[in-house]
């Protein structure tokens, strides 16, 4: 069985009838990942949808609404919990080996019978955005990337979320001042120039889980390598948009990918 392989699927209650949402069973690294598969029921080619999760175990969770929200615009889409989450086998690693759960959620939906192979995209929210940004560097076939409210810098992330703190000494093994090599291993501004894909950037200005600083930093390291990014900057709006505000912008992105 090769990665990105499924090897079991549940068929799951969907809130949408148009759209089938499955809990599958994947290959990565030699591990049994789990994630969603939302899919159109309609027959024909849809453009692939990666959605990359942020937080950290419980914390950020992939919800079925929101993966179908995205399907409902056209597309198929595979939403990884990444390795120890969910019953999934290994132990998460916040960006590190968990990078190719996403590598390989690519594969699986560059063999799904529904999928333009052509037209895969990447998206990733909060921690999702360091993860969005990797599988855009590790597979030169990725189409668009849209990083929303994404962390770009690890030890910038470090910094700033106290209460994350222990938790990254635990899973990165210390500080960055002890241990900047393997911050830098999980900060894609570094290996930025191995991406192909457009990008486009959405951040709230007062968010206080992710600083617009990230965002920031990724601009300008894209404008540095001679490579443009489509940016939505919001100046009310915290790491959280208003729900009416966050369906508009879903739309809107989606169409920005389709026209990538």
């Amino acid at each position: 069985m090769e990665n990105g392989s499924i090897i079991e699927r549940q068929l799951l209650p969907s809130p949408n009838p148009k759209i089938r949402l499955q809990l599958v069973t994947y290959l990565s690294d030699g591990l049994k990942v789990k994630g969603l598969l939302a899919e159109p029921e309609e027959e024909g080619k849809y453009e692939g949808f990666l959605y990359l999760r942020g937080g950290i175990k419980n914390v950020g969770k992939v919800r079925a609404g929101r993966i179908v929200q995205f399907a409902s615009e056209g597309f198929v889409v595979m939403a990884p919990f990444y390795r120890g989450n969910q019953g999934g086998e290994g132990n998460e690693d916040f960006a590190g080996d968990d990078r190719y759960d996403a590598l390989h959620a690519l594969t699986l939906l560059k063999n799904h019978p529904k999928v333009n192979q052509e037209r895969i995209h990447v998206f990733g929210f909060s921690r999702g955005g360091v993860m969005a940004l990797f599988a855009g560097i590790l597979d030169p076939d990725v189409r668009s990337v849209v990083t929303w409210g994404g962390v770009s810098d690890m030890a910038l992330t470090y910094e700033e979320r106290e209460d994350l703190r222990r938790m990254m000494k635990r899973v990165i093994g210390g500080t960055p001042s002890k241990y900047p090599e393997r911050y830098k291993w999980r900060t894609p501004l570094y290996n930025l120039d191995s991406l192909k894909a457009p990008i486009l950037i959405i951040h709230g200005a007062h968010d206080q889980n992710v600083s617009v600083e990230h965002a920031y930093l990724l601009e300008k390291r894209l404008g540095e390598l001679g490579k443009s990014a489509d940016t939505m900057y919001f100046e009310e709006y915290t790491h959280y948009f208003p729900p009416a505000v966050n369906r508009k912008v879903v739309r809107e992105l989606t169409s920005w990918m389709k026209k990538q």
